[in-house]
């Protein structure tokens, strides 16, 4: 793994066949360069956010609350662990098991409308502590993958 950093690994590879709904773990899915998740509502080659991820402490956080929730209810298809997602800077490349490479392309989002989650715990940490990537090169991301920072564009 030469001189990368290793950051985290997968807790839940997680898809949905329509948007606005939780996701459900897979357990392994199939990236496509400049389009996202085969199988996934969200993928797409028009826009920079192919793949949502959220830590899994962040999911903690929310169960603390007193919230039922786990790995793909804020409806993120890559659950991690171990790594500060927001400590990723915009343009931010990362490898994702032997070959697949995200590109870190926005923090957070705006909810337009209160989800469920958002309805029965007074807040949600999607909007504020999850990323979004493009897939810049693709392959099968498994959970237990290990994700690695890529240092000067080297895999």
């Amino acid at each position: 793994m030469n001189r990368n950093t290793v950051l985290g690994i997968v807790r839940a590879v997680c898809i949905s066949k329509a948007t606005g709904m939780r996701k459900r773990n897979v357990g392994e899915a199939v990236f496509i360069e400049n389009f996202g998740i085969e199988g996934d509502a969200h993928g797409s080659d028009k826009t920079h956010r192919q793949v949502s991820l959220l830590a899994l402490e962040s999911i903690t956080t929310m169960q603390q609350l007193g919230v039922d929730v786990g790995p793909g209810d804020f409806a993120e298809n890559l659950t991690t662990e171990g790594i500060d997602l927001l400590s990723l800077p915009v343009g931010t490349r990362i490898i994702i098991g032997d070959r697949v490479v995200l590109e870190i392309t926005q923090h957070g989002k705006k909810c337009h409308a209160p989800c469920a989650i958002y309805r029965q715990a007074g807040t949600c940490v999607m909007p504020r502590e999850g990323i979004f990537a493009k897939v810049v090169h693709g392959g099968t991301v498994r959970v237990g993958d290990r994700i690695v920072k890529m240092v000067n564009g080297e895999q």
